[in-house]
């Protein structure tokens, strides 16, 4: 103790962000090959990676405008780095994807960290150290920024960005150096072009510049249009074909518009209000007393520090109602407020400590130091308040590492596909898995395709005139594939000699929480039960009794503890008629 107190206080607040940073650091690498070679998350799949090694191929303009392109750039000038250009990256990806995957998910985990870190100093320029502290804590160990910093997608990196804009907003609020509008119009472009909905960070920097410079109506104008131009440049220098095919990039933005609004796709949504569902993203994302801290913060502001209400309560309120206004709603939307809440939640930790310090003289205590909370606080109390507010998120945080380093459950099932199903096998998988896992990669086959097996077209209307026929009919989204299952598939399955058919409850699950929407799916889930013969079955929990309901997010981030390794529920059944009559089991 005593060699402690000879540290010097610097020290020890670098070596207690430190050890956040490592713990942050370990929470996101821990699991980060989960399910690899073979990419399960759709979005990952589809999205920033495929489109990053197309770049290196042609002029740099990314032909998909859905999701802004930064950190599909970002990742292309990582991959132009590693790998030293595009012949050398396809050669990697189509003998060893995993690494370029880890690479793309270690990417997302860095800056994960750094999003951390950056917390830490918003916090600590708009309160102090101990509050900044808490912050950054928060933030290392809340399931929804852990989890998603694990895969190759924008919602984490946009964090970076959009703290950067935060902290340029507080700089504003606290000095009001040109700088800081400066970084925080560029920092507030460069989320915006990293994922739209990064674009909230416009209002602490707005309500920063407004209070900070409402008294001089030149200044307020100035500062505005100095914030406001760099953002836009930023946001242009990070999507040039945004200007260069504005065509495409407005085509892109209706499409995501679209989707975004289109409820009616979306079977399986469990919740009948977005606003609602996010508020409840929080009690599990974050967890349930941050996000009851998060809430008694913005009375405490009120009558504490009224300016940084405006700060914090403008965005979180937009954000939840225009993103729970949309017909489609997921818990990592939240993350662009995700720091917000982090703070908030701290604040309240901090002030409830030094509160109950004031009350328990026999506490140790000490002076704050800083303006803002200026009561006595007592370390055991203060503790216990970090305590409290991290366990939640740690706990389930621990629980991914360990689940995720398991073996997906679509892995296992294609193993025992491979050992049981002869090579040119027609086979029925459900769109629960990537269409590359019908290769063996790195080995391709003598096939005429190179698949192992020859699989059934579901995602294909396969009717023509009005009756069923193979491999015709339109193409369909995924979205859409409970609503082409029928009973007499099965039989047409038989008929053309598919006679393995593997179902995934990600898949399965949505035609059952909202079964009066596709009544003729749940027909076909109860007649493959009763006509096929179920010969294996893979579950991602402890036993059946602990399954948990279809959730479009539980489903895919695993996050309830009933979860053991990731995955759907698998099953794989044995048709037996038409020609599979005398298929070998």
């Amino acid at each position: 103790m005593n060699a402690l107190r000879r540290v010097p206080p610097r020290a020890r607040w670098a070596s207690a962000l430190g050890a956040i940073l490592v713990l942050a650091l370990a929470l996101r690498l821990w699991g980060i090959k989960s399910g690899l070679p073979y990419v399960y998350d759709t979005d990952e799949d589809q999205h920033f990676v495929p489109h990053a090694i197309a770049l290196l191929a042609h002029d740099g303009n990314p032909n998909y405008f859905d999701n802004p392109p930064a950190y599909t750039y970002l990742l292309a000038i990582v991959y132009e780095i590693y790998f030293g250009g595009r012949a050398a990256l396809s050669h990697a990806f189509a003998v060893n994807p995993t690494e370029v995957w880890v690479i793309a998910r270690v990417l997302t985990a860095v800056l994960g960290v750094l999003a951390v870190w950056l917390l830490y100093l918003i916090a600590e320029r708009l309160f102090e150290r101990r509050v900044a502290l808490l912050s950054a804590a928060l933030m290392a160990v809340a399931f929804l920024p852990v989890f998603y910093a694990k895969l190759a997608l924008n919602d984490v990196p946009t964090l970076v960005p959009v703290e950067l804009a935060l902290w340029a907003a507080a700089g504003i609020l606290r000095d009001g150096r040109r700088r800081h509008y400066a970084l925080g119009g560029l920092a507030l472009g460069v989320a915006a072009a990293t994922k739209y909905t990064g674009g909230i960070a416009i209002l602490p920097l707005a309500a920063a510049i407004v209070l900070r410079d409402r008294g001089d109506r030149r200044a307020l104008l100035r500062n505005t249009m100095l914030a406001g131009g760099l953002a836009v440049l930023a946001f242009v220098v990070c999507d040039p074909y945004s200007l260069l095919a504005f065509a495409s990039f407005k085509a892109g933005l209706a499409h995501q518009g679209a989707e975004s609004a289109a409820a009616s796709g979306k079977l399986g949504l469990t919740h009948g209000s977005g606003v609602l569902y996010y508020l409840w993203t929080a009690t599990w994302g974050v967890g349930w007393l941050p996000a009851i801290a998060a809430l008694i913060a913005i009375p405490w502001l009120y009558f504490r520090e009224r300016r940084l209400l405006a700060f914090f309560l403008p965005a979180l309120v937009v954000y939840l109602l225009f993103m729970g206004l949309q017909g489609r709603y997921f818990g990592r939307w939240l993350m662009p407020v995700v720091p917000l809440i982090c703070i908030l939640a701290a604040y309240t930790a901090i002030a409830a400590a030094d509160a109950l310090a004031s009350r328990l003289p026999r506490l140790p205590a000490r002076p704050s130091g800083r303006r803002v909370l200026g009561n006595r606080v007592g370390v055991p109390a203060a503790l216990l308040a970090g305590a409290l507010l991290c366990a939640q998120g740690l706990a389930y945080s621990i629980h991914s590492g360990i689940v995720n380093s398991r073996a997906d459950t679509r892995t296992t099932a294609r193993a025992w596909l491979v050992a049981h199903v002869p090579i040119g096998s027609g086979v029925v998988i459900e769109p629960v898995v990537p269409e590359e896992w019908g290769l063996d990669v790195g080995h391709p086959l003598a096939t005429a395709n190179g698949y192992r097996w020859r699989g059934f077209p579901v995602l294909r209307t396969n009717e023509l005139d009005g009756r069923l026929a193979f491999d015709e009919g339109a193409s369909v989204t995924i979205e859409k594939y409970e609503k082409l299952l029928k009973p007499a598939l099965i039989a047409f399955y038989e008929a053309h000699g598919f006679c393995y058919v593997l179902t995934g409850s990600q898949q399965s699950g949505r035609a059952f929480v909202d079964p009066a929407a596709v009544p003729q799916a749940i027909a076909y889930y109860r007649a493959l039960n009763r006509e096929g013969k179920l010969v294996a079955e893979f579950s991602p929990f402890a036993s059946d009794s602990n399954s948990v309901e279809f959730n479009f997010d539980w489903a895919f981030d695993y996050y309830p503890l009933a979860y053991v390794r990731p995955g759907p529920m698998v099953k794989i059944f044995r048709l037996s008629g038409g020609r599979c009559a005398n298929v070998r089991s």
